[in-house]
Order: structure tokens, then sequence, then C-alpha cells
């Protein structure tokens, strides 16, 4: 099977681009509710899999020995703007373990947030690690080796944090990773189908405060997500926008090269999704098609027409086309 065409770019009447991709909605069995294109499409579910990542934190009892908030598990799972919301957060979680910046593994980047990055160069200062989006799960895995007693270098294959990773992820998955990759940060990103990936989300989504520790901890995650968006990725981001929408209900996270996961638990439902040239104008506006056919986003939501149904604009602000669902995508 392969790729489907999920979102169209239109000019002057004319389609100029078109997205094909992957997606898949699973349910708390595992059985697959709607697909599109191969839903045993093998791919790398990047930043969009943090809460998979971060469930051995939970688990080990790191995070409750560390006394970790909502808020912080959310930025464990979050790819952030670098926003103060954001650095100040991560830099205050560090100091609490006792240790700062120089142990993180991310690497630098300029902050994505306006502000903080104006910040930085009118003062002609470097951006450092904690304004790396994936700080928070950095410190997440900080959090953990402390608790396991490892050494240091925590995104090496053979550390044992990443060895508690992928076996989480292999198992809420069910199935075994094809391969890895190094993701932006420098940590492991473990390959799967878009079909296993939807159904560790819908794993997710069915989730018991009264079920087993795993269960627990899932429940924790997704709580701490969808009620702490701005944390989980920062203002004009879509992960916000979205989870604002749908006030709670659902918590959804991206990664890089278009990428998208959806947990849902009034429906016990999870969706994966990826887009397969990478573009993230489409896989927000697939994502968006896929939870408003679900019945969880209102298509009259303004974040919709952020989305996927308001006009593109020049630099003028003259509309020069629109987004359109390809036939026979939602």
């Amino acid at each position: 099977m392969t790729a489907q065409p999920m979102v169209e770019l239109w000019r002057g009447g004319m389609m100029e681009s078109r997205h094909l991709g992957h997606a898949v909605v699973c349910d708390a069995s595992g059985d697959v509710v709607e697909a599109w294109g191969n839903p045993d499409e093998i791919i790398f579910p990047r930043s969009a899999c943090k809460m998979f990542q971060a469930l051995p934190l939970i688990e080990s009892g790191a995070a409750d020995a560390a006394g970790l908030t909502d808020a912080q598990l959310a930025l464990a799972c979050a790819s952030h703007e670098g926003a103060p919301l954001h650095t100040d957060a991560v830099a205050a979680w560090l100091d609490d373990l006792g240790l700062g910046e120089a142990d993180l593994r991310c690497g630098s980047h300029m902050p994505r947030d306006k502000a903080a990055r104006k910040a930085l160069m009118c003062s002609d200062t470097a951006p450092c690690q904690i304004h790396n989006n994936c700080s928070g799960k950095h410190a997440g895995f900080l959090t953990l080796a402390r608790h396991l007693g490892a050494g240091p270098e925590y995104v090496e294959i053979d550390h044992p944090v990443q060895r508690a990773v992928r076996a989480a992820f292999e198992e809420v998955t069910d199935m075994a990773a094809p391969g890895w990759g190094i993701d932006g940060c420098s940590a492991p990103n473990f390959a799967t189908s878009v079909h296993a990936f939807a159904r560790g989300a819908a794993r997710f989504a069915a989730a018991r405060e009264t079920g087993d520790g795993r269960e627990r901890a899932m429940v924790r995650l997704t709580r701490a997500m969808a009620t702490h968006p701005a944390h989980v990725a920062g203002e004009g981001r879509a992960c916000t926008g979205l989870m604002r929408a749908m006030e709670g209900r659902v918590a959804v996270k991206t990664g890089a090269e278009a990428v998208f996961v959806a947990i849902i638990p009034e429906r016990q439902l999870g969706v994966a999704l990826k887009i397969a040239d990478g573009a993230t104008r489409a896989s927000e506006a697939a994502i968006a098609a896929i939870l408003m056919r679900l019945g969880v986003l209102d298509p009259d939501h303004p974040v919709v027409d952020s989305l996927l149904t308001g006009p593109q604009k020049n630099w003028r602000g003259l509309v020069t086309g629109e987004l359109r669902l390809a036939p026979g995508f939602c």
C-alpha cells in the first residue's frame, strides 16, 4: 500500500502542491478503526512519542521521589518554544536535582519564542541547552538516571535510561523496533509502524487510574499534557492550540518530519499520522481533520481556521490560495 493524498494547496484555481501520508485510528484492543495509506509503514515517531519515553520516569518511582508536578511531567513530554515559562521551569528542575545546564546532552539552539530570541540577540548572549526544545525531556532523563544511579551519558543507546525507554516503547506499541536513529536532541528514536504507534496511543487513551502501574503512569502523562498545553509547546503552536480547543479532553503531540499523535480518552482511541514529505503544514491540517472527523474538535473553532480552513495570505495580506483536504481523505 502506498501513501494516500491528504492535503492539497490551491492557488489561482489550480492545485499547486499535494501532500501524501499515512494515518491510523486504533481502538483500545489495538484494532484499526480507520486508516489511510499504509498502516504498516515504518516511521520514526520523533518527538511525537515523548509521552512513551516518559513512562519509565514515573514507573521507576523517579518522578515521585523527585516530587515532580504535572507541569513538569508536561515539560518531559514537550517540544517547547524556549519561552521563560519553559526555560525557567527547566532551570529550576535541574537545580532541584543538584544539576545544571552542562549536565544536559541535548545541544543548544535559538529559542523559537520571539521575545526570548530577541532578548538573547539584543544582549549578544548565546543560547544554552536549556533553550533546546527537548530540554524538558532531558531533565526527565536526568531525573531517571539519578534515580537509577546510572552514569551521566544518558543518551547512549546502552545506557540504563535508554534501555528502559526502549523496553517501554516496544511493550506499549506491541512491536519490536526494527531500527533506531539519533533524534535532533541526540537521544535514540526507535522506529515503529504507524499502526503500532496508534495502538500505543490507544493504550494511553484506555488507561485507568485504577489500573496497574503502567496505566496509572499513562493517565498521569495524558492528564499533564492536556491540562498544561502551553508547557507542551507554547503560544501559537498547533499542539497548544488544539489541546486548548478540546478543553483538556485530548492530548496531542507533534514530532519533526510531520508526525502527529492523538490520545482520546473519552473514545478510548489513539491516532497516529505521518506525512510522507515531512511538511508540517500538512500534518497540522491532517490531524485537525481527523480530530473533527472523530467528533472531538469543533469545526467552527478558530484553531481549525488557522490550521486548515483559513485562506493562505502573502506578506501584503492578499489571499493567494487555500489548503484543501484531498478527495477520499476524511
